[in-house]
């Protein structure tokens, strides 16, 4: 049975209690992103982030969050570059099924 996924016009999922792993792939996929172990430490880190805070965090508190987390070598904004080309917490909160970072353009 398929649910309808309902997105903002940018891709971000309005419900997100209707985010899943697999919807995470199919996301990923649409931007051309297979998700590998490494991209999963930071989605689900970030969903423990959004849990705790309510917001999606934007560059500099992800790489703080991510640095107190999983160490100095993945906390810093080059190695969350190369997993989420473009703009790390924008594109790690859509596929982790989280809203926009606020103050993201």
């Amino acid at each position: 049975m398929l649910i309808d996924i309902n997105l903002d016009k940018e891709g971000y999922l309005l419900d997100l209690s209707q985010w899943t792993p697999e919807l995470a792939e199919k996301i990923a996929q649409q931007e051309d992103l297979i998700l590998t172990d490494d991209h999963w430490e930071i989605i689900l880190l970030l969903r423990r982030f959004y849990k705790k805070y309510e917001l999606s965090p934007a560059m500099r508190p992800l790489v703080k969050a991510v640095t107190k987390e999983l160490g100095s070598e993945k906390g810093r904004s080059i190695y969350l570059m190369k997993l989420f080309p473009g703009s790390p917490p924008k594109l790690a909160a859509k596929i982790a099924g989280l809203p926009k970072p606020a103050n993201c353009i």
